[in-house]
């Protein structure tokens, strides 16, 4: 599985991982802020996400196995993993299952435990439409707001959508990510205690990490430091330059 990505700057290696639906262009701004600080910021593609290849199968060792085989191509020894929502559970699966590899993990706005349903709306919508109908980014958008209200969601879905030889395709697999969405919500088996350096990053204005995660946490983790950012869940979006500060005094 050999992950699309892109990467900026020099020094010490970070790699940021996308959400759910998420691809990496999602991250390019911050990328760009966090990269004249001394590192070099690869973001990256998940698989069935963006650019990168799709798969049948879909769950956190298999994406944490893709991101080891990325380290290994990229000749990088050890790198800062940061992830967020889903990418979080990925960089948490990855800290766990390969140690050696991580320098040290942030997940934003999520924690090792299960969640309930919150997108089977979207994949409604998505899995509804019909794309040989459409043919034009308008058509999509038309299409997707008879199921999907917010004009927000429906830019960051329609963010998926690329031209192909017969008019459009969705980049990201929406049907195996269906198929997968019980593991993709599931928990991350984090079983014992954690000395890697770690941050958690909570949107305050999120439900994402309770206070009661905030105790399992640590519990789990022997050296982890929580932000708490007035934000609601996307925290890179809303609040970017708090964001970016955290990351960095953490980082240092």
């Amino acid at each position: 599985m050999k992950l699309n990505f892109k990467t900026f700057g020099e020094g010490d290696p970070v790699i940021i991982l996308h959400g759910l639906f998420g691809m990496l262009d999602n991250w390019q701004t911050f990328a760009k802020k966090l990269a004249p600080h001394g590192y070099q910021v690869y973001i990256v593609d998940q698989r069935n996400h963006g650019r990168s290849p799709h798969s049948e199968d879909f769950d956190y060792s298999l994406t944490a196995s893709d991101l080891a085989d990325f380290i290994s191509d990229q000749g990088i020894e050890q790198a800062h993993i940061v992830g967020h929502s889903m990418g979080g559970k990925t960089a948490i699966q990855f800290a766990y299952d390969y140690p050696e590899l991580t320098m040290s993990l942030t997940a934003i706005d999520i924690a090792p435990r299960a969640y309930q349903p919150g997108h089977l709306e979207i994949f409604d919508a998505i899995l509804s439409m019909d794309l040989s109908i459409v043919s034009s980014r308008k058509d999509a958008d038309e299409q997707l707001s008879e199921k999907i209200s917010d004009p927000g969601i429906r830019m960051f879905l329609l963010k998926n959508l690329a031209r192909s030889s017969d008019g459009f395709a969705w980049r990201a697999n929406f049907p195996v990510l269906y198929a997968q969405y019980s593991s993709i919500i599931g928990p991350v088996e984090v079983a014992m205690a954690n000395n890697i350096p770690t941050l958690f990053v909570r949107g305050t204005k999120s439900n994402y990490i309770t206070e009661d995660d905030i105790k399992m946490i640590r519990n789990l983790y022997t050296q982890v430091t929580i932000a708490d950012i007035s934000a609601g869940h996307w925290i890179h979006a809303e609040r970017p330059e708090e964001l970016l500060t955290a990351l960095l005094d953490f980082l240092k």
